[in-house]
């Protein structure tokens, strides 16, 4: 069963009680991330998500991770384009006193100035790290470059010399603004009792200002490019992408299923042309990214260098076969039974839970139920996917991003294979 509230202090609170586990997943979710950043601080966010975990006047660092340690929880946080998420899992009988481990660290930090220059060398090695994974550097410089010139557009980790820029003032005046009892989002699942959860949040935060506003939303101009980023590598990634829906578009669930249609399984339609039938690549899948204000629907294989061609040829094949023959029966329920699976298997972890709902709470300001997801999958019909299709079959409008060992003609290859 899944309920929320609002509570007296203004934080807002999504709940699932799953009484077949002994688990408690939490998750503080906190509406700020690369969007909010100005481009002189780019990667800020990221980096307080790090300080977070670096003291407080009743536990540093060590305490706060041996604290964690001795109540067999675990603790972890990451930092998107949207929101942050400090989150811990615990036995059920210890799931509050984790809590208030973590609740320290989001009401006490100290951001102490020694302590914050030595992150920002692990901050910098990261960087370095993420540059060294050419897969990711190719999904970022399209997700990046797809949004560019929009606050979608900001690198969610930052540069080096940005986060050198960032001192105890700034992150502290940051910090302030950005993390308010209004822009709080507290997602709990697992086996708990809700009145004792919002009794334990209720006196939570006071320290927090009330409101920071509402953070101005705007559908981004979309235009089509190209870019080739040389890396000493022996393989060339690949990603397309066009434009989207957001993440409240009532067309999500058909979306979904047409994602798994195209990319999703062994059995998609890319992976068996591209990999299957031409032996092209050995990784090939399709993607949906949403955000608040944005989405694209990406496609990556990674193929050999001297194959970038074909593949980007065979990938519009399957694009242009699905703008011309409506999909099967067979292949439309094939697809929306795995995602009910998916869905299903999901269900059985509490941190898949808490995660889900409070990204879909805070961003979207609804949770949904396991009955609503799972009709929301079954409605999908041929007719729905018909609808929807011819904006992600028109190659014209898709953006094309290689990382390679050598310099790639993408702009070249995307205009022949459009002819």
């Amino acid at each position: 069963m899944i309920s929320a509230r609002k509570l007296s202090n203004g934080v807002r609170i999504v709940m699932e009680e799953m009484q077949h586990v002994n688990s408690v997943s939490c998750g503080i979710w906190v509406k700020t991330g690369s969007c909010d950043e100005e481009k002189k601080t780019g990667g800020i966010s990221h980096f307080v998500e790090h300080m977070m975990f670096k003291g407080t006047p009743e536990r540093d660092a060590f305490r706060i991770s041996a604290d964690i340690d001795r109540l067999g929880a675990s603790m972890n946080a990451f930092t998107g384009k949207e929101a942050t998420c400090f989150y811990v899992k615990a036995m059920s009988e210890n799931y509050l006193r984790a809590c208030d481990v973590l609740c320290d660290m989001l009401e006490n930090a100290l951001f102490d100035s020694a302590e914050m220059d030595r992150e920002r060398h692990v901050i910098e090695e990261e960087i370095k790290m993420s540059k060294d994974d050419p897969e990711d550097v190719c999904h970022d410089t399209l997700g990046d470059g797809l949004f560019k010139g929009t606050p979608l557009g900001n690198s969610v980790i930052g540069t080096a010399s940005n986060i050198r820029r960032v001192n105890h003032r700034i992150m502290a005046d940051y910090v302030e603004r950005q993390y308010t009892r209004d822009s709080l989002c507290v997602s709990v699942a697992g086996r708990f009792d809700p009145d004792e959860v919002c009794d334990f949040f209720e006196k939570r935060f006071m320290n927090r200002g009330a409101s920071k506003g509402q953070r101005k939303e705007s559908r981004p101009l979309y235009e089509p490019f190209t870019k080739s980023v040389t890396r000493d590598i022996n393989q060339a990634h690949i990603c397309l992408g066009t434009e989207s829906i957001t993440l409240s578009d009532e067309r999500s669930y058909a979306f979904q299923v047409l994602n798994g249609i195209m990319g999703g399984s062994m059995s998609s339609r890319l992976f068996q042309n591209i990999r299957e039938k031409k032996g092209l690549a050995y990784t090939v899948y399709s993607g949906l990214v949403s955000y608040s204000a944005g989405g694209y629907f990406e496609i990556y294989a990674g193929v050999s260098m001297s194959n970038v061609g074909k593949a980007v040829s065979g990938i519009k094949e399957e694009l242009d076969r699905l703008s011309c023959e409506s999909v099967g029966d067979e292949e439309l329920e094939s697809a929306k039974t795995q995602m009910k699976a998916t869905y299903a298997f999901s269900q059985e972890s509490t941190s898949a839970r808490m995660l889900v709902n409070g990204k879909n709470y805070l961003l979207a300001g609804k949770y949904y139920t396991p009955e609503e997801v799972l009709d929301g999958f079954n409605s999908v019909s041929v007719k729905a996917i018909d609808d929807i299709k011819e904006s992600i079959c028109d190659f014209s409008r898709y953006s094309a991003v290689v990382v390679s060992g050598r310099r790639t003609d993408i702009k070249g290859i995307m205009k022949r294979s459009a002819e």
